[in-house]
């Protein structure tokens, strides 16, 4: 039996494997980077080794220190989570040659999977579908194809090229990013089907010659290749449900398959559908599946690895409705790039349970509270699952839950995910791998830019709220009261949109006697009169005539504390709650949340930029730089590559210009803010 598990991993994956031990009274051993020294899931193991360094080269791609530290704490037993060497076959024989328990799959079925095109050719022997597909781009005529990576996983390297010209620079950039993040920059393209679903089926076998379907999963809206968003079951016939089962138990008996592992398949809007690869490790989105059919597929593969038969033998039956969402660490400001920083505040109401089997809301994170986020891994912070007896139940509890969440100092993807889950489409599973393509709706803030001048006056009125409490002396007086009402309290924000400038006044009872708000150029300005005071708008500002719609709310205070306002806009109470860290303000309110930053009220002189400058997002590495200083480029056209948490992120011209400047060469490392290349506009 496995007594002491080392994981061979990090984050969230190693706390959900670290939960399962502790209820089966396994011990546990992490392994670290020096970035995640204080990373959750170091403080749950009862031992933890340190792997010097920070990028995954250095740490946990390093086989030798991995199992160097198994035999520092005497670890019976290594498993690989999934990403960095979950999928390396020379690593599932090296533990298996130090005399340690491997839980995962032979490492036989590793490389015979891993290696895509001897995957593909493998199993259409065992008569599951595949599409044409070829390694020499020269040989393509039809298009839109699709440009893999033949090793790894997770959307690395892909690319869709729906011209031949556009072929070369895609294998090119797929090939560098797939070296990148696995070593190999193999890559092959297959025909693209325009909306297909991605539908997949989990698969388990033992040692004992049993390989059995535990159901599918839809996982079918994605970004950049990347699943999001993931559900189980899928919305598909109970006989194109046994078919997909049946091609995916004989892919695992095609190559002796022990272990949890997934079979992934592009469906077609005609009902065919085409192996796509399979992942030899525990999947991700292997949440919903324990959600539905009440496994948990951790204990299984502890099991397996101990040479223990599969408790079931045929296909579970299902249990309600499952969904899950990916929330990442993304700006949507930049296009959704990767976002580093501080969460000052993780928290998700309503969660019944983490990272096991949980009926209602489950959390699996590898966040908390204080944890930073840096450029050196996945941008992945946590997924959300929740589970109903009903689809419509589950998509409403996972969007209510996410809505209400606070996610402070770091940008998320988690308006998206909302949108996403609120849509029509999504209601009816009207889904594909295009659904984003397609609905740019779902890209929209929650929170309108109409909407945040309210948030803007409920900081100011809790900053108001927070002095007053500390104040030495005179703490009754309202913030902002004068004996001449003339002056009202000023107070300036960054905001989403540009800058916001709160002008209010309280009258000796404490009540909003006016107020107004300046928003940034072009946005929509809300200011009204309080209620019960009579008065307009301040600063001279006149309430809209004509349609009443359009005239400004009528705001009161109901009450106001340091961490919540109330206010009442035209009859209706909404709360809003208010988290300061520094200058750094988070709002949560009924409509959505916003980050602001208060400006100081003398600003000190600052730096002026060149206009033209492009600015790195995000820390990381310069690539490479396509054009030289005094070219002349049209707007959108490729200026250099930044390459920052395992993606490649292009920088284009923003206007037709002449490069001025490149200050940094290829390999050059940046900060964000960092001046990455200067355009002067024609």
């Amino acid at each position: 039996m496995i007594n002491r598990l080392l994981v061979a991993n990090r984050g969230e994956i190693a706390r959900r494997v670290f939960a399962t031990c502790r209820a089966l009274g396994v011990e546990t051993v992490a392994v670290h980077s020096d970035a995640d020294a204080r990373g959750p899931f170091v403080a749950e193991a009862d031992q933890a080794v340190r792997l010097p360094g920070n990028t995954p080269a250095e740490t946990y791609l390093r086989i030798d220190l991995v199992l160097d530290a198994a035999r520092k704490t005497g670890a019976d037993a290594v498993h690989p989570g999934y990403g960095f060497l979950a999928e390396n076959a020379e690593f599932a024989a090296a533990v298996t040659d130090a005399g340690l328990t491997w839980v995962g799959p032979p490492a036989k079925a590793i490389a015979a999977m891993g290696d895509k095109m001897e995957a593909k050719a493998l199993l259409a022997e065992a008569g599951v579908p595949m599409l044409p597909t070829w390694t020499d781009p020269d040989e393509i005529t039809d298009f839109p194809v699709l440009v893999k990576a033949s090793a790894g996983g997770g959307g690395r390297g892909m690319r869709v090229v729906r011209d031949a010209a556009d072929l070369a620079e895609a294998v090119a950039s797929a090939r560098r990013e797939a070296a990148a993040a696995f070593g190999d920059g193999t890559v092959f393209v297959e025909r693209y089907v325009e909306r297909g679903r991605h539908v997949e089926v989990q698969i388990f076998g033992d040692t004992h010659g049993t390989v059995v379907a535990l159901g599918e999963r839809d996982c079918s809206i994605q970004r950049r290749h990347q699943k999001i968003v993931e559900e189980a079951p899928a919305v598909v016939g109970p006989q194109l449900r046994q078919r997909l089962h049946e091609a995916a138990v004989a892919a695992g008996r095609a190559v002796g398959y022990v272990g949890a592992g997934t079979v992934e398949f592009l469906l077609a809007p005609t009902g065919e559908f085409f192996f796509l690869e399979m992942n030899t490790r525990l999947q991700v989105e292997h949440p919903v599946t324990e959600a539905v059919t009440g496994l948990d597929l951790v204990r299984l593969q502890l099991l397996v690895a101990e040479g223990e038969p599969l408790p079931v033998a045929a296909t579970p039956p299902v249990d309600g409705h499952a969904i899950e969402v990916r929330l990442c660490a993304e700006d949507p400001a930049q296009g959704y790039r990767p976002a580093t920083g501080t969460l000052h505040r993780f928290a998700v109401p309503g969660v019944a349970g983490e990272f096991t089997p949980t009926k209602g809301l489950r959390l699996d994170s590898g966040v908390t509270d204080g944890s930073t986020v840096g450029v050196h891994y996945d941008s992945m912070l946590a997924k959300l699952i929740a589970w109903a007896p009903t689809r419509a139940e589950a998509v409403r509890a996972l969007a209510g839950a996410l809505a209400r969440a606070e996610f402070h100092g770091v940008a998320t993807n988690r308006d998206l995910l909302v949108r996403v889950l609120r849509s029509p489409e999504f209601a009816t599973a009207e889904v594909d791998t295009g659904f984003l393509d397609r609905h740019e709706e779902v890209f929209a803030p929650l929170l309108a830019v109409a909407q945040v001048p309210q948030a803007a006056l409920a900081a100011a009125l809790a900053g108001a709220a927070g002095r007053r409490a500390s104040a030495p002396v005179l703490a009754g007086l309202p913030s902002g009261w004068r004996n001449v009402p003339a002056f009202p309290q000023v107070t300036r924000y960054a905001g989403p949109d540009g800058e916001i400038e709160v002008r209010y006044r309280l009258d000796r009872t404490g009540a909003l006697a006016e107020w107004s708000t300046d928003p940034a150029p072009g946005a929509a300005r809300a200011d009204g009169p309080a209620a019960g005071d009579g008065a307009g708008a301040a600063a001279g500002t006149e309430p809209t005539g004509g349609d009443p719609s359009e005239q400004p709310p009528t705001v009161a205070l109901v009450e106001a504390t340091p961490g919540r306002v109330v206010l009442d806009v035209d009859g209706v109470h909404r709360a809003f709650r208010v988290h300061r860290v520094g200058s750094a303000v988070f709002v949560d309110g009924p409509d959505g949340a916003t980050s602001l930053a208060e400006l100081p009220r003398f600003p000190l002189p600052g730096t002026e930029l060149a206009a033209g400058s492009l600015l790195a997002p995000l820390p990381g590495a310069v690539t490479r730089v396509h054009v030289e200083v005094g070219q002349r480029v049209a707007a959108g056209e490729l200026l250099l590559t930044l390459e920052a948490m395992k993606l490649e992120h292009p920088v284009l011209a923003p206007t037709d210009g002449v490069v001025a400047e490149l200050p940094v060469p290829a390999g050059g490392q940046v900060d964000t803010g960092a001046v990455l290349a200067v355009v002067n506009p024609e």
